[in-house]
């Protein structure tokens, strides 16, 4: 009988192109991720055994690992390099995801113009989707002309890096990864099999050159990340870059950060001129009136690390049909909304099956955390009492099935976000108390019903625990 080092056995012969789960057979559905289609074969007959490699270096003892090649570098843009926790690290490999139009070249020839302005070495953009001419035009209309941001127009991956050899450059950005393809491969352009080979083609070069690298890749019509799954495992990081083509406001999120924090967000403003970072977004999510109406509320919610101040606004109608009401939904979690409207119901005993009932943010920001449950529904009886909430009050919490009002994460900083702009007063759970808010007065709501008559007894403050 053969030795086990010399015996030959046949590697796993298909792979999942979604999640990396192999078979020794072909399936029809993934065993592990569940989808349809995805198992290709990739095995071939390998030599098990104990073996010996060359190893490119000898293991370093922890204290000797020498810091300075995994330290961040700048990229010029202050919200880009908030989210990946600083700057771009030398042979970091970023994935760039969004919908079409929401502004992922224009964000990514403004960081590669930041970098060669700022850096030591050149920034090259491949484009597979434009003309040369097409991004210079883009350059020169958003101000994003440098003598070292070179600009080339390649589909064949062999031509990429043939530029990146001849150009050198400290960081690389490939518009777009579904557009480059290998002639090694038989496999059409855009297919998994050609965005996995390309992807990790330039992942080795920007190690071996310690060289940044961006990824744009296209999205689904789910907003996920089109290509196989395991693209976003082989990168270091992954970035969604989301927008309404209907405003202004762009909002980058890290969902994959081996270098620095996964929960993270930048706020950008898209103009004509190009695209800027908002370092003090809040200001853009509620209005600004000389007198409060009824049906708004403000709530104060957590993008990633950041409080902003967010305006829900209601309008309760009588319904033309005369059976159901409506619901439409803008910008807010739909289920939560509905939760919302049914303790409305059964613990305030508001009636509302029969009646219209519209609910949204302002400004474009999405709020889909339970902590903005409270100002949901304030704002939805506010809309029903036709008496406005005072514009200097605020509501944050989250409500129960029971009509409880539970206590939120990080409240300290939503109240000092408040409170830096200019709010009075806010409605919290009183659970959460006591908690520290200079120059805002807090009042603690243990239910619902108490807190739907706040507005009308903030004065006297009979009912309720607050501190100053």
């Amino acid at each position: 009988m053969p030795s086990s080092a010399n015996s030959r056995v046949k590697a796993p012969s298909h792979q999942c192109a979604e999640c990396g789960a192999v078979s020794v057979r072909w399936v029809g559905r993934c065993p592990e991720c569940q989808a349809w289609g995805t198992m290709q074969a990739e095995g071939r007959p390998v030599r098990a055994g104990l073996a010996r490699a060359t190893v490119r270096a000898k293991a370093t003892p922890i204290e000797s690992v020498d810091l300075v090649s995994a330290r961040t570098v700048a990229t010029g843009v202050a919200e880009l390099d908030r989210v990946l926790g600083g700057g771009l690290v030398p042979g970091a490999v970023v994935l760039l995801a969004g919908e079409p139009g929401v502004g992922k070249s224009t964000l990514l020839l403004e960081v590669a113009h930041r970098f060669a302005e700022r850096g030591q070495t050149s920034s090259l953009v491949v484009t597979g989707e434009e003309s040369v001419a097409q991004v210079r035009l883009r350059a020169e209309r958003t101000g994003s002309m440098h003598p070292r941001l070179y600009l080339a127009a390649e589909n064949d991956l062999a031509a990429v890096l043939t530029h990146v050899d001849e150009v050198g450059p400290g960081l690389l950005i490939v518009d777009s990864v579904q557009t480059v393809t290998s002639t090694s491969l038989e496999a059409a352009a855009g297919s998994v099999t050609q965005i996995r080979g390309v992807a990790t083609a330039l992942i080795e070069v920007a190690k071996q050159r310690a060289m940044a690298c961006v990824l744009v890749g296209h999205v689904t019509k789910d907003g996920s990340i089109a290509g196989p799954r395991v693209l976003e495992h082989l990168v270091d990081v992954v970035l969604h870059f989301e927008g309404d083509r209907h405003s202004a406001l762009r909002l980058l999120r890290a969902t994959k950060n081996r270098y620095g924090p996964a929960d993270e967000v930048g706020c950008f403003e898209m103009h004509e001129s190009g695209i800027t970072g908002l370092a003090d977004p809040s200001g853009a999510f509620f209005s600004h009136r000389a007198a409060p109406v009824a049906g708004t509320c403000v709530t104060v919610t957590v993008e990633g690390r950041r409080p902003l101040l967010a305006e829900v606004q209601s309008l309760v109608a009588g319904s033309p049909n005369g059976g159901s009401g409506r619901r439409a939904v803008t910008d807010l979690d739909q289920s939560r909304v509905a939760m919302v409207l049914a303790i409305l119901s059964r613990h305030a005993q508001m009636s509302l099956a029969d009646r219209d009932v519209y609910t949204a943010s302002v400004g474009g920001l999405r709020l889909t955390e339970p902590a903005a449950d409270l100002a949901i529904a304030l704002a939805v009886r506010s809309a029903v009492s036709g008496r406005a909430i005072p514009s200097t009050v605020c509501a944050i919490g989250e409500l129960s099935l029971s009509g409880d009002v539970r206590r939120v994460a990080r409240l300290d900083q939503r109240l000092a976000e408040a409170a830096r702009l200019g709010f009075h007063t806010a409605l919290v759970p009183a659970s959460a108390l006591p908690v520290r808010a200079d120059g805002l007065r807090v009042v603690g709501v243990d239910a619902l019903t108490d807190a739907l008559e706040a507005d009308e007894r903030l004065e006297q403050r009979r009912g309720f625990t607050s501190v100053r």
